[in-house]
């Protein structure tokens, strides 16, 4: 007799992972958090029983999330990072010699403690004297920053109807995040010479799929468009999420979200960063912002503009909760 996890994708399309072995469990104020062996995946880290992470690939994820805005900064010294209680978000970003503060807030202190505990791969990021760690409200407590940031980025749950983060990818919350870029920040005498002025945005924007990517993707590129001067979308194969994901920069300047050379990635890469990437280099950068006709058409015809005002949303799909069940 075997274990497997069940993971309800969409509606009509369950997904079943053999079960290794069961980690560690823990209940939360918030949400449930199990750290489990999937025989796909390894490790992995699931939040009401939905995969946040996996050991084979959550780097493509992290890296896909952070170095492209940090890459593209001129001189990126101050981050704040919305959500991104596992910690491999602030891993990546802490990876720039030249981030001298990063603030990461999550509100749930029971996932911050199980990911320190059980995910060593992250314990130098939690370490790092340059990480102001807080638990609190992403946005109260950027709402209340005096001090601007190069990049901000946002590593929150998915837009799900009734969740806790729907109203976080509206126009209402870029507007209040748009006014604590720095509008010059590091782009200074310092960088060497003139500079783009203004901060990168880069959240994550959720399935981005031939068929998922009308859901939330679109529509958080169409927000953030009435918000942003300068808004790029992207996308990359995330094998555990078993589809694409997406991701958008945003910014007052076109400049410092155009895509970068191949040649300019590489050489920033070596340049700026202590280690080497797994995923992201110039051969495989420029794979993110290739995107297909049908994504194409799709931003260049979405209208919808989210606002908690005006009570204009868009959701993925409220998908269901694992189970372990017996099998042959």
């Amino acid at each position: 007799m075997s274990k497997w996890v069940e993971e309800e994708i969409e509606t009509g399309l369950r997904v079943g992972y053999r079960l290794k072995k069961i980690l560690d469990s823990s209940q939360s104020e918030f949400q449930t958090v199990d750290l489990v062996d999937l025989e796909p995946f390894g490790r992995t880290l699931m939040i009401d029983g939905l995969i946040q992470s996996t050991q084979c690939d959550e780097f493509v994820y992290h890296e896909a999330l952070v170095h492209p805005a940090l890459l593209a900064h001129p001189n990126p010294r101050s981050v704040y990072i919305g959500g991104g209680g596992e910690g491999s978000t602030a891993r990546e970003v802490l990876r720039h010699k030249s981030v001298e503060r990063c603030v990461m807030v999550d509100i749930d202190a029971d996932v911050v403690t199980f990911c320190k505990d059980h995910l060593p791969e992250n314990a130098a990021a939690f370490a790092d004297p340059r990480l102001e760690l807080i638990i609190d409200d992403a946005k109260a407590v950027l709402e209340k920053e005096q001090n601007g940031f190069d990049v901000i980025i946002m590593d929150l749950d998915d837009p799900l109807e009734g969740g806790p983060c729907y109203q976080l990818y509206t126009t209402e919350f870029y507007e209040m995040l748009r006014s604590k870029l720095n509008p010059g920040g590091a782009c200074d005498a310092a960088a060497g010479a003139p500079l783009p002025v203004g901060g990168i945005f880069v959240t994550q924007a959720g399935a981005a799929g031939i068929k998922q990517h009308r859901l939330v993707w679109s529509p958080i590129n169409s927000t953030l468009r009435a918000v942003f001067p300068a808004v790029t979308a992207y996308k990359h194969a995330v094998y555990s999420f078993l589809d694409e994901w997406g991701w958008h920069m945003a910014s007052d300047s076109a400049e410092l979200v155009a895509p970068l050379t191949p040649a300019e990635v590489d050489a920033r890469l070596k340049e700026r960063l202590v280690g080497e990437t797994t995923f992201l280099d110039g051969v495989s950068y420029p794979g993110l912002f290739s995107l297909s006709k049908t994504h194409r058409a799709t931003l260049a015809a979405e209208s919808l503009v989210m606002s908690r005002e005006k009570g204009t949303f868009s959701f993925m799909h409220n998908q269901g909760l694992c189970v372990a069940k017996a099998g042959k």
